[in-house]
C-alpha cells in the first residue's frame, strides 16, 4: 500500500508537471489542469446572466471609451502572440466589452474575453489611458488563465489523485467553477493569489504599452484607486491586490520593458 500510494503520488506529480502552462509573456509557470474551453462555456452562460439583469450602457461616450480601450489591447495581445507563434492561445477567445451602471468601483474579465467595466470606477481612470491600466490588467488575467489555475488548484485539494485518469465529472468541474465565479451580483470576483495579481499588473502594463497608452500613466491610477479606499475596505477591485508598496516597486522594476514595448507601438518618449 506504501508503495501503491508513493507510486500515485508520483504520477500526480508527473501529470501536474505535464500540465504546466508557461506565460510566454512573462515567463511565470502556472497549473492549469481544467479544460479552457469547458471554462470558457460556463463562464459565457454566467456572464449573458449577469446582463441580463444588469442596466448595461450602450452608446454613450464612456461605454464607447470601454469598447474602443479594450479592443486595442485584445488586438495588441493577439499581435504579440501571432508574432511568437502561439496565436493558438487566444483562438478560441470570444471578446465582448461591456460597461455597466453600477457605484461598485470595479471591473473584471471573465475566462474567454467576456468583460464588464462599473460605471463606480470610471471617474477613477480620469481617462483612456487609466482605463487601459484597468483593462489590460483585468484582460491578463484571462489570458494568463488565471481563472483554470486557481480551478486548478481547487481541483488537487478537494479530489487529489482522482484527477488521473479523468476520475472527476463535468458536474464536480462545475461546482468548482460555481464556487470560483459566483452568479449575482459578485460574479466574476474570483479571489486572485497575490502571484497572480502581480503577474496581471506586468502583463497588463506590458499590453497596455503594446497597444499605444504610455505604462508611466499606470502609477498614477493606482494611486488613485489606494485614495478611493475608506477605512479598511478598500473597493472589491482591491480587495486582493498586493501590498501598494510592492505594487510600486514592481512596477517601476517592470517599466523600463513596457517602455520598450510603448516605443516600438509608436508611443512618445
Amino acid at each position: 500500500m506504501k508503495n501503491l500510494n508513493k507510486l500515485l503520488g508520483i504520477s500526480v506529480i508527473s501529470a501536474m508537471m505535464i500540465a504546466c502552462t508557461t506565460n510566454p509573456i512573462t515567463g511565470r509557470k502556472s497549473l492549469q489542469l481544467a479544460n479552457d474551453q469547458e471554462i470558457s462555456a460556463m463562464a459565457l452562460q454566467q456572464y449573458r446572466q449577469t446582463l441580463s439583469t444588469a442596466k448595461v450602457i450602450k452608446g454613450t461616450t464612456q461605454a464607447k471609451s470601454v469598447q474602443n480601450v479594450g479592443l486595442r489591447i485584445k488586438n495588441a495581445a493577439n499581435n504579440y502572440y501571432r508574432g511568437i507563434g502561439r496565436e493558438a492561445d487566444l483562438a478560441n477567445y470570444q471578446w465582448e466589452f461591456n460597461l455597466i451602471d453600477d457605484k461598485q468601483i470595479n471591473a473584471w474579465c471573465m475566462p474567454g474575453g467576456k468583460v464588464a467595466v462599473y460605471t463606480g470606477i470610471m471617474p477613477i481612470t480620469k481617462n483612456d489611458t487609466g482605463l487601459a491600466v484597468v483593462l489590460g490588467h483585468e484582460i491578463s488575467h484571462a489570458i494568463a488563465g488565471h481563472g483554470n489555475e486557481r480551478i486548478s488548484q481547487a481541483m488537487v485539494a478537494q479530489y487529489g489523485g482522482a484527477i488521473l485518469g479523468g476520475a472527476i465529472s463535468n458536474n464536480q468541474i462545475a461546482a468548482i467553477f460555481q464556487q470560483a465565479y459566483p452568479l449575482g451580483a459578485q460574479v466574476a470576483l474570483l479571489k486572485y493569489g497575490r502571484s497572480q495579481e502581480l503577474e496581471a499588473d506586468e502583463m497588463g502594463l506590458y499590453l497596455m504599452a503594446m497597444a499605444g497608452y504610455d505604462p508611466r500613466e499606470s502609477q498614477p491610477f493606482w494611486q488613485r484607486m489606494e485614495a478611493a479606499s475608506t477605512g479598511n475596505r478598500p473597493p472589491e477591485f482591491l480587495s486582493t491586490h498586493p501590498n501598494p508598496d510592492t505594487r510600486r516597486a514592481d512596477l517601476e522594476r517592470n517599466m523600463p520593458k513596457a517602455l520598450e514595448y510603448y516605443r516600438a507601438a509608436g508611443g512618445k518618449k
